[in-house]
């Protein structure tokens, strides 16, 4: 179900709770609200949408992969960019990484790993920092 993006910072600032299996629903709600954004959002954090959970979404192309509890194993060739975010008005300068590796779980609770580089690194990175309660 498409849900409202949530533009406290007081909430966006606070870190998120892991992820169980019942949370495995968020996936269905972070994919409607991408897609309602997608002219202006390539990602989207749990928090974004209301809930305190470490799950994220990410724009791959033409296809959406949702991951819980993921966690940055890796990262190389750090390069400073600006971005901007949809809970947010404007965009800030960041450092981003070119090339990490994450480990996650999968919508199905598999545990995975994935490496990312470019533009998709770029938004997963952006994403997990909401679940720490940063605030690009």
């Amino acid at each position: 179900m498409k849900k409202n993006i949530v533009k406290d910072v007081l909430f966006l600032g606070q870190k998120s709770e892991e992820a169980t299996p019942e949370d495995r629903t968020l996936a269905l709600d972070l994919q409607d609200t991408l897609n309602a954004h997608l002219l202006e959002c390539v990602g989207l954090a749990a928090n974004m949408i209301g809930v305190k959970k470490r799950a994220i979404i990410i724009r791959m192309g033409s296809e959406n992969l949702v991951l819980f509890n993921p966690v940055l194993l890796e990262k190389k060739k750090p390069y400073q960019t600006e971005e901007g975010c949809l809970s947010l008005v404007g965009s800030r300068p960041t450092t981003r990484y070119e090339e990490i590796s994450v480990a996650y779980r999968d919508v199905n609770w598999k545990a995975k790993k994935i490496h990312l580089s470019g533009f998709p690194a770029q938004i997963c990175q952006h994403e997990m920092d909401h679940l720490e309660g940063i605030i690009i």
